[in-house]
C-alpha cells in the first residue's frame, strides 16, 4: 500500500512540473506577437529555475536529489542559452518559437526520465512554483 501511495506521490510531483510546461507551451501558442511568446518562455524557464535554486537551498535534500536538481538546471540553462542565443547556441528563430516550446516540453519530459528526485523534491518543486506564480 505505501509503494502504491509513494509511486502515486511522485507521479504528482512529476505531474506538476509537466504540467507547468505544458502550460507554458500553451501560452506560447496562444500568443501572436514573437517577442510576447519569447518573454513567455524566457519567464517560465526563469521562473522555474528560480524554484529549483529554492529547493535546493532548502536544506531538505539528499545528496542524490541535489545531484539530479543540479542536471535539472544544467538542462534548463541550455535552454535559456539556446532561445537567448548564448554560449555558442544560435538563437531560436522567431518563426520557430512555437516549436520550440514543444521542444522544451518534450526535452524536460524525458529530462524528468533520466533525472531522479526524490518525492519530497518533486513536491517542493511544485509548491516552490505555485507560490512563485
Amino acid at each position: 500500500m505505501m509503494f502504491v501511495l509513494v509511486q502515486a506521490g511522485i507521479a504528482g510531483g512529476n505531474d506538476g512540473i509537466q504540467k507547468y510546461f505544458n502550460d507554458t507551451a500553451c501560452k506560447v501558442k496562444a500568443a501572436s506577437d514573437p517577442v510576447e511568446k519569447r518573454e513567455i518562455l524566457d519567464k517560465s524557464l526563469q521562473t522555474m529555475s528560480k524554484a529549483l535554486d529554492r529547493v535546493e537551498s532548502s536544506g531538505l535534500l539528499s545528496q542524490d536529489d541535489r545531484a539530479g536538481i543540479d542536471l535539472f538546471k544544467t538542462t534548463l540553462q541550455e535552454k535559456q542559452d539556446e532561445l537567448a542565443g548564448r554560449n555558442g547556441y544560435e538563437r531560436v528563430d522567431d518563426s520557430q518559437l512555437n516549436a520550440f516550446s514543444n521542444y522544451v516540453v518534450q526535452d524536460m519530459e524525458q529530462a524528468r526520465e533520466t533525472v531522479t528526485v526524490s518525492l519530497v523534491a518533486a513536491l517542493l518543486i511544485v509548491i516552490i512554483l505555485i507560490l512563485i506564480l
